[in-house]
């Protein structure tokens, strides 16, 4: 283990103090791994020279063949400084955004953030994702702005030139925290607003309204990066050097006898040396002269640079060696590489690790400081707010804050994620190295066997038989080593203790993400534990401590106990815990707050062993994948697929590579990505396909095509479409008839919906509790959050077709929650509102609808609609914007003497249909008896399955009666090229249907920043044809954004005379909607309409033409 020992770490561990969790975040390639290294050469675990060419941990085949981390790894370091030594537990996390979902594992288990900035690339798009994930997470920052070589090296930078550019990089840093503290202000602002509004309504009173917002009052001094403040170190980790304000400042006060305060408050900023009078004065740049930063700290960097590496001159460098008095070897001085040199001086003068381990030493808090605010959000989750949790689980909050190891201290442990690790990596496996007395043991085990066999060879000699050679063989087969076991995977849980101390082979209670402990504490016993027999309980379940580890980058070392603040492995927990679990010896404790993931799984790819012998082989490895990775889901689709769900391209070849080599290991099948789609419907198109103005003529010949294209089916008895668009369909017993009508959603309303999804899910399980009569503990925050979403829908939802619309709500869907309304436009029927928990909020009554007939049949009609919104007609995919208005509704009755047979062919009773009907036959609410026998007869009868059926049909039909679209699913692309391959990036980005959004050049620099949205079904090889394209110059960043209407109508043909004239009879010009929804329907086995062969006729050739 290097130059620390495991006894010392145990040591330290003791002490939360001096304890800093930390992890590494940046952008991809800005030095993550690189600085790490040099960290961890600092102990001693590896080489100074090896450090950024080994990067430790990657511990990867693929990683370091790719050059980036795909993983987080931790590693614990020790420091010491004065008289203090601390123990850093530091985790290494990837910058590329297909694993962003491993940067919220590691930032959910640390208290502080080493932020990397390139000095030459500035702030990019994943430096703002980290930013905002330690920010979301309550995690403090400390700013590392790394590569300052390049400055000199690439930009050929001068030194005031290089202090104008890491001001502007200081300024995007800052701006990032900056955003994201002011919107954390203004709501809570907003919030306080609302309580007073709510505590204090008197209308009599005079009203002062206060303007501020609040920001004038809020310190946000601490939040910012600024380097006399500390938390700022300029680096080159390379090059192996690194250094803060307060290291010059300490130097330059005892030469120039000017105090360390005065120096750090002026080394950064605009301030200058008067040399005349020794005197450091204000107004450098006013004055054109070279700030202090320059003159004294930069110019010394930039000239021994020059000395070095530029012109390599040797008197010089032996000059500035002598003034620093450092000695470097003489192979050193002698390599022909000058950055050999370079590195052995830096590593002495200014050592990285000595700056940046200082900087978080001092800056980052131990796991003792922890916020208030930090342990009541991790305790509240979804819906339910920390004052609501019960009293005992409001006491946990003591032992968060207090980081107690005692023994009356509970154990709490968050696990993050569970990663695989080979079980030759295991401590029990490795070879140790032996004592005197196991050598002593051996040597004399070695003398008897040696015995044993002089002694067989001499029986063998004297009797010369067979049988005395099968007893020598006998003897001998125990002494063989046996044979060694099948190589396996095994689960060890990323995790980190907050409270008490957890020990090997102790038992505790695992806390599935919707355990309520309030449930919990009523069902158990007082005072029991995870060692008691327990009563079933929901989400909630037992298991045992089997190992603890110490992660150290590639290695583990296995402990008896960890107290609480430190990060550490934990093994035996794979039956236990899939993903991410919160481990308690109190009931009382509540699961954790899921972990942020900033990009959502979108790309799906069908997977297939190449031997079907070999499924059950496929079903585990999967299943194990599943495990293993926090982002990737494996779903089994209803044809039977095995699909697995990636992040991105990078992540899915990965997951796959894994799937072969590591849990399946066995010849593996994939399909061609599959890609997902949506279907909406717009308003009808004004101008056609060449920008001519359509007449009212061409219109209504339009509606007529759609109308006669509808009514080819079979079924056409059954419904009819009115030249509106308004479908009116009846069942097949011709007991019920609908009427509906698709009405496209303002695309603001489709973005809120899907924005909220879980709040709408959230409202859906508070109505069925309501509607069963189950008790349930509602948050006023949530319906406080419902209300404001009511409020939001109705500003949105104005004008004269949308009148009364969000009280008439009917249901959300797909699956009762999605982007899509269902609208009860229905004449005299009321039924509960889908906002009755709000009702309920005021009236203290159970709310009560009025009985109707049609009450009974109210669920066929939403999940008539829950399955026309799940699966559209255009390719199967799901609907999206998209509201269906049932606009007529009837449940008709049957004279019996006229149509005996029909009632009895369809099996509905008498009694049913005399209590449902549609004039006046209602239902008698008064003879409960009746009503139940309705209901049961009824809601579950074949009227109920017709009522679906048609339900339905009558929505695909009312949404083909309608101009019908795709909706592809779009990347956000960022890509950083230089000036001569712009143009190869646009040529890419054209090709593959992509839309440059805006461009903008990065100052100081040659480089461009280009932002583009890109169709996810086209980006599939895209960042390998942009990097061959351009020489690896360019570089992009896909990140999903949001879901855009093609354009294009799949269906379209050419029917006004200029569409003829310019597309042609056949209009045979590529259709990009037609190819997409034409791939899809192939794939999921659907009837494509395409002609093999358009013309049969002889086709001949132009010389036999003349």
């Amino acid at each position: 283990m290097g130059v620390i020992g495991l006894d010392k770490i145990k040591t330290l561990q003791q002490n939360p103090a001096n304890i800093r969790n930390l992890c590494i975040l940046a952008h991809v390639d800005h030095g993550k791994t690189t600085l790490a290294d040099c960290l961890v050469a600092n102990n001693g675990i590896i080489s100074s020279r090896l450090a950024g060419k080994l990067r430790y941990l990657d511990s990867r085949e693929d990683e370091q063949v790719r050059g980036i981390t795909m993983k987080s790894s931790a590693i614990s370091l020790h420091y010491s400084t004065g008289n203090q030594e601390y123990l850093l537990n530091l985790i290494d996390s990837p910058g590329h955004v297909d694993f962003s979902s491993e940067v919220s594992t590691a930032v959910r288990l640390c208290d502080g953030a080493i932020v990397v900035v390139d000095a030459v690339e500035g702030v990019c798009p994943q430096t703002q994702v980290v930013l905002r994930q330690a920010w979301l997470e309550n995690i403090r920052p400390v700013l590392v702005i790394n590569k300052m070589d390049r400055l000199i090296m690439e930009l050929k930078l001068t030194a005031l030139e290089a202090h104008t550019h890491l001001q502007k990089i200081l300024e995007q840093v800052n701006a990032v925290t900056g955003t994201l503290f002011t919107s954390k202000v203004l709501e809570e602002r907003a919030e306080k607003l609302k309580e007073e509004v709510n505590r204090d309504e008197d209308p009599s009173g005079d009203q002062v309204y206060d303007w501020s917002a609040g920001l004038e009052d809020a310190d946000d001094s601490h939040l910012y990066f600024s380097p006399d403040q500390g938390n700022v170190v300029f680096a080159s980790a390379i090059d192996g050097w690194g250094f803060s304000i307060q290291h010059f400042a300490h130097i330059y006060s005892q030469r120039m006898g000017i105090r360390t305060e005065v120096l750090l408050k002026t080394l950064w900023g605009d301030f200058y040396l008067n040399t005349k009078i020794q005197r450091i004065m204000k107004g450098a740049q006013t004055k054109g002269k070279k700030p202090l930063f320059v003159q004294l700290v930069l110019d010394n960097i930039w000239s021994l640079y020059d000395a070095v590496v530029i012109r390599r001159d040797k008197q010089k460098v032996e000059k500035v060696m002598t003034s620093l008095g450092i000695k470097v070897m003489t192979r050193d001085l002698r390599h022909s590489d000058p950055k050999v040199l370079l590195f052995a001086i830096c590593n002495q003068w200014l050592p990285v690790s000595k700056a940046v381990l200082s900087m978080v030493c001092e800056k980052l808090p131990s796991p003792l400081e922890m916020a208030a605010e930090k342990v009541e959000k991790l305790m509240s989750v979804g819906t339910r707010r920390f004052d609501s949790l019960p009293e005992r689980t409001q006491e946990l909050k003591t032992a968060f804050l207090q980081c107690s190891s005692g023994i009356n201290a509970p154990v709490i442990i968050f696990v993050s994620k569970m990663f695989a690790v080979d079980t030759k990596t295991l401590p029990q496996k490795r070879q140790r190295p032996l004592n005197q007395e196991e050598i002593a043991q051996r040597r004399e085990v070695a003398r008897q066997r040696h015995a044993e066999k002089l002694a067989a060879e001499n029986l063998e000699r004297v009797t010369r038989s067979g049988s005395a050679l099968g007893e020598a063989t006998m003897t001998s087969l125990p002494l063989k080593p046996e044979e060694e076991e099948e190589q396996k995977e095994v689960f060890i849980a990323f995790a980190r203790i907050y409270s008490g101390t957890v020990k090997k082979g102790q038992r505790v209670f695992v806390l599935g993400p919707k355990y309520d402990p309030a449930q919990g504490l009523s069902l158990l016993p007082e005072g029991c534990s995870a060692s008691d027999c327990i009563p079933e309980v929901p989400h909630l379940s037992c298991c045992t401590v089997e190992n603890l580890y110490l992660l150290m980058g590639r290695e583990l070392e296995e402990l008896e106990e960890i107290p609480a603040g430190n990060v550490m492995g934990i093994g035996g927990l794979e039956d236990c815990v899939l993903k991410t679990a919160t481990l308690s010896a109190s009931p009382a404790c509540s699961p954790f707050t899921p972990l942020n993931f900033e990009a959502a799984p979108i790309v799906r790819v069908a997977v297939e062993p190449k031997h079907p012998s070999e499924m059950p082989k496929l079903v585990s490895g999967m299943r194990l994948l599943n495990q293993a990775d926090p982002c990737a889901e494996v779903l089994i689709q209803e044809t039977g697929e095995h699909v697995l769900v990636t992040a991105g391209e990078v992540h899915l070849q990965r997951c796959l590579d894994d799937l072969r080599e590591r849990f399946a290991k066995i010849e593996i099948s994939v399909s061609k990505p599959i890609i997902p789609f949506r279907e909406t419907v717009v308003r009808p198109p004004k101008v056609d396909m060449v920008n001519e103005e359509l007449g009212k003529q061409h219109k209504v010949a339009v509606i007529h095509q759609v109308k006669e294209e509808l009514s080819k089916g079979p079924s056409s008895d059954y419904h009819h479409v009115d030249p509106d668009g308004l479908v009116t369909l009846t069942t097949p017993n011709r007991l019920a008839t609908v009427c509906v009508r698709a009405i496209p959603l303002p695309q603001e309303v489709t973005v809120l919906l899907e924005r909220n999804s879980e709040l709408i899910r959230a409202l859906e399980l508070m109505n069925s509790s309501l509607r069963e009569g189950r008790a349930m503990d509602i948050n006023l925050r949530t319906l406080e959050a419902i209300a404001e979403l009511k409020d939001h829908l109705q500003s949105l939802l104005q004008g004269r077709k949308w009148r009364n619309a969000v009280e008439r709500i009917w249901a959300f869907g797909p699956r009762r929650y999605g982007p899509n309304i269902l609208l009860n436009s229905i004449k005299d029927y009321s039924r509960l509102s889908v906002w009755q928990c709000l009702e309920w909020r005021h009236s203290n009554d159970q709310v009560r609808a009025p009985a109707s007939p049609l009450r009974v049949f109210d669920n066929s009609i939403i999940s008539g609609f829950q399955l026309a919104t799940l699966s559209g007609p255009m390719c199967e995919e799901p609907l999206m914007g998209v509201c269906f208005s049932v606009e007529r509704w009837d449940v008709e009755s049957v004279a019996f003497s006229q149509n005996p047979d029909t009632l009895k062919e369809d099996s509905v009773s008498p009694e049913a249909l005399r209590d449902v009907g549609s004039h006046g036959n209602s239902v008698d609410a008064t003879d409960p008896e009746r009503k139940m026998d309705a209901s049961s007869v009824d809601c579950y009868g074949p009227v109920s399955g017709q009522l679906i059926a048609a339900m339905k049909e009558a929505c695909r039909h009312a949404f083909q009666a309608q101009p019908q679209r795709l909706m592809a699913a779009m990347y956000t692309c960022e890509i950083m090229a230089t000036a001569e391959v712009l143009g190869r990036v646009y040529g890419v980005l054209g090709k593959r249907e992509g839309r440059v959004l805006h461009e903008e050049m990065k100052e100081g620099t040659d480089m461009f920043i280009i932002t583009a949205v890109l169709p996810v079904a086209e980006s599939f090889g895209f960042a390998d044809e942009i990097r061959k394209r351009t020489s690896g110059l360019a570089s992009p960043q896909l990140v999903f954004s949001h879901w855009e209407v093609i354009s294009s109508d799949p269906y379209w043909v050419p029917t006004t005379e200029e569409e003829y004239l310019h597309f042609g009879e056949k209009a045979d010009s590529v259709n990009q909607a037609l190819k997409y929804m034409n791939a899809v329907r192939r794939r999921k086995g659907l009837f494509v309409e395409e002609k093999i062969v358009e013309h049969a006729e002889k086709q001949r050739t132009l010389s036999k033409n003349k």
